[in-house]
């Protein structure tokens, strides 16, 4: 029988070893922590019966994942859950640009900049599951539907300040902006448009959901099922060199470059090893999990009531922030990520006490507390927040980096989406996933179509696995 070996149980370890599974392989993943889940787990971190995402928490990419929507994971427990508002940007004096899962409702709330909404997202929003197609595999490809494709595809070129002044008001480029910021990038940088545009567009198509009771559903459901396909999962496995690898047919890494480097060594091909030791972090993320009893006390009302808050102040700010923590200096007011899971997700509280999900943009291994910061930032919309935390836990850059040590340096989008990085991922190559070796591939979210638990690095490295056994059977 074929055999493949996964090492990494993240989602996109899971979702190739399920993928290989099904085509008949017998599958084997080993995952270094003592639990399966790389950045989709979740715990009760400070109360029994609170449950706080550690990582991954809202999943606009993941949900119309063709993937995952082709596996029916709903027969292993995963079910979605949308919040009534999908992201809120507050403004001081309490206006907010906010975001909808309809565009029509989007738009109308936008002011003069509606219109121009519509045309940004209307139709790509419609077409998203085509698009999908596309986007969520290498870029480098003849496309399935090039006309979609490049209608979406012209605008993600620019900058996202360039886009971000095509909109005339503060709440329309406050709200691109902090959706943009998801890149981690300064944002007058080239490409920089593309994430924002492309979790927004995903979000008119189908929310920005959580997964039912914590994201360790998702992992959860994907390990299920490669268990009745007669998959294996070993935790604790811990591979750090090449020796230590099983004897298998396919090997398959759910890690970052430089991890896959370390474990090789000189097996891998020198250029290959050159780039793989060469590939860029990001700046990094500083954690903080708060119990908050009542919840937290916008005051902007569509604050109360949306899955996700972005704060940051005005663009102007916000693109300030984004370029100083690039540098390497933390600012004063960092820009600022709260998920409020359990407004979608009741069974997360406890009582009135709440979990509230936070993490602030910092430098790429910063040894600062951030967690002032953090709570300087959501008092200025919500003042009267410091009164009501009950508890919290935080997580640094370094803290993070042991949690799931492909967050080098606290970079969770395991690695910088630059231009080159975002589109070839972790070296030039047509084919990102091959490292050099025969049998051997790199399926992490260093690799297209990048971070999120939609499981389709894991998914397009399997396929390019099976293409070449069924090359050499």
């Amino acid at each position: 029988m074929t055999t493949a070996t996964v090492v990494g149980g993240g989602p996109n370890g899971l979702a190739a070893a399920v993928v290989l599974a099904r085509a008949g392989v017998q599958v084997t993943v080993l995952e270094a922590a003592d639990e399966i889940g790389g950045g989709a787990r979740t715990t009760e971190a400070l109360l029994p019966g609170l449950l706080h995402d550690q990582c991954s928490a809202i999943h606009p990419m993941a949900v119309g994942s063709p993937l995952l929507t082709e596996l029916g994971l709903e027969a292993y427990g995963l079910a979605w859950c949308t919040p009534e508002i999908d992201c809120v940007h507050p403004l001081d004096g309490g206006r907010a640009g906010v975001l909808y899962r309809s565009v029509e409702a989007t738009a109308a709330g936008l002011g003069r900049d509606g219109r121009r909404w519509r045309m940004l997202f209307g139709a790509p929003s419609a077409r998203f599951d085509a698009l999908s197609e596309d986007i969520m595999r290498p870029l480098l490809r003849v496309p399935r539907h090039p006309l979609t494709l490049a209608r979406f595809g012209l605008p993600t070129v620019l900058p996202g300040s360039t886009l971000a002044r095509l909109l005339r008001t503060d709440t329309a480029r406050a709200l691109f902006g902090g959706v943009a910021a998801h890149a981690f990038r300064p944002l007058h940088h080239p490409l920089t448009s593309a994430i924002g545009l492309g979790i927004i567009t995903a979000g008119h198509r189908y929310g920005w959901p959580v997964a039912a009771g914590g994201s360790g559903a998702i992992t959860g459901a994907l390990a299920a099922l490669l268990t009745d396909l007669g998959g294996k999962i070993e935790t604790g496995i811990r591979i750090e060199t090449a020796s230590q690898l099983p004897t298998s047919d396919v090997t398959m890494f759910d890690l970052a470059p430089d991890a896959v480097a370390g474990i090789l060594g000189d097996r891998l091909p020198a250029r290959i090893a050159r780039a793989y030791r060469g590939f860029r972090q990001g700046p990094g993320a500083f954690k903080v999990d708060f119990a908050v009893e009542g919840g937290v006390p916008w005051t902007n009302p569509e604050a109360r009531r949306a899955g996700t808050v972005h704060l940051a102040g005005g663009y102007a700010e916000l693109a300030a922030t984004e370029r100083e923590i690039h540098a390497g200096r933390m600012p004063d007011r960092p820009f600022v990520l709260i998920g409020q899971q359990y407004l979608a997700d009741p069974q997360r509280s406890v009582g009135d006490v709440h979990p509230l999900w936070t993490y602030a943009h910092v430098p790429n291994g910063y040894t600062g507390d951030a967690t002032e910061a953090i709570i300087a930032q959501i008092e200025r919309f919500a003042p009267g927040f410091r009164d009501r935390i009950v508890g919290r836990s935080t997580r640094t850059t370094t803290q993070m980096s042991a949690y799931n040590p492909n967050f080098v340096g606290g970079d969770i989008m395991t690695g910088s989406k630059d231009i080159r990085q975002l589109v070839f991922g972790p070296r030039m190559t047509l084919s990102p996933y091959t490292i050099g070796l025969p049998g051997r591939y790199i399926c992490s979210a260093a690799t297209p179509p990048g971070p999120g638990a939609h499981g389709m690095c894991g998914a397009n490295a399997a396929t390019v696995a099976l293409d070449h056994l069924r090359r050499i059977a």
